[in-house]
């Protein structure tokens, strides 16, 4: 048996789809959704997933601005950029886009980020907001693992859902989003053991850990469904993820492919992300330009 194989590309399709139909909506209403990424790196890879997602929302009609700090910027010039970003009424949505100069600190800077603007949920308001089910964005991985759930039609209320991972980036917030959907939710760790009596009962398997083949063939059964969230970049250059593709696909029931994922939904929902907080950030300006249609 070979796992069915859960691509993530259609369903990026249809989010952008959506997103390019809302900003031109928008648009016609004279708003022009924005996005701003900062970055302060000159790692490769961050730069060429940064300029992908500029290239996505030029095509979904969307304003991209790339806020490029150098690999040496302060904490100092970080923070009074995402200020400044933040009471900028152009800008909708705000990235600050890891990795960070050495020494500069994501936690002391992520919760700059106006939380309306916060599209990757990247500010704890944000997380705190989602924890108590209130409007908030929810960061843009975590959000993707639960829309390809749905497109596949998983079912997850009442069904025993393994989340190996606690970031505050994946791991915790997915599990939120995971119990509001009615999952019994386990979240495993380094010190959670072996994983396999978690994992083997488990109707689904979201893995995001970041370490390469930490999930294989004997951590499931038959009937698991397993989405992989790891990018791990190997030394040639390719991208695998925390998953043993070879021997899981042979036993588990399904499993999401990395990369063409998790990953390519995240893009998409970044995207709608942004649409959002311009339609929630511009209501006096659309109620103006509603009322002068109707004259």
């Amino acid at each position: 048996m070979s796992a069915e194989v859960l691509s993530g590309k259609p369903l990026a399709g249809l989010i952008k789809q959506r997103a390019q139909e809302q900003a031109l909506a928008l648009d016609s209403q004279g708003i022009r959704p924005t996005v701003a990424v900062v970055v302060a790196t000159d790692d490769e890879s961050t730069l060429w997933y940064v300029r992908s997602i500029e290239r996505a929302a030029e095509r979904a009609g969307i304003g991209c601005r790339i806020v490029d700090l150098g690999h040496d910027a302060t904490e100092q010039v970080l923070a009074s950029v995402l200020l400044d970003l933040s009471a900028e009424s152009s800008v909708h949505g705000i990235i600050l886009q890891t990795p960070l100069p050495a020494g500069v600190k994501a936690d002391s800077l992520v919760g700059l980020i106006a939380p309306e603007k916060d599209i990757d949920g990247a500010n704890p308001l944000s997380l705190g907001r989602l924890a108590v089910g209130q409007p908030a964005f929810a960061p843009a991985t975590a959000r993707a693992v639960v829309e390809l759930l749905d497109h596949f039609e998983v079912p997850t209320a009442g069904r025993n859902v393994v989340v190996v991972g606690r970031s505050a980036v994946v791991g915790k917030p997915l599990s939120l989003l995971l119990l509001a959907k009615d999952a019994t939710v386990t979240v495993c760790h380094s010190r959670s053991g072996a994983l396999e009596p978690f994992t083997r009962p488990a109707d689904v398997v979201v893995v995001a850990a970041g370490r390469t083949g930490l999930l294989t063939g004997s951590h499931v059964t038959e009937k698991t469904v397993v989405i992989d969230v790891g990018t791990n970049v190997l030394p040639d250059g390719s991208l695998v993820g925390d998953v043993d593709e070879a021997s899981v696909s042979g036993v588990a029931a399904a499993l999401t492919p990395v990369p063409g994922g998790v990953g390519s939904v995240t893009t998409a929902l970044l995207l709608l992300h942004t649409v959002e907080a311009a339609s929630r950030q511009e209501p006096a300006q659309l109620a103006a330009a509603a009322s002068a249609a109707r004259i």
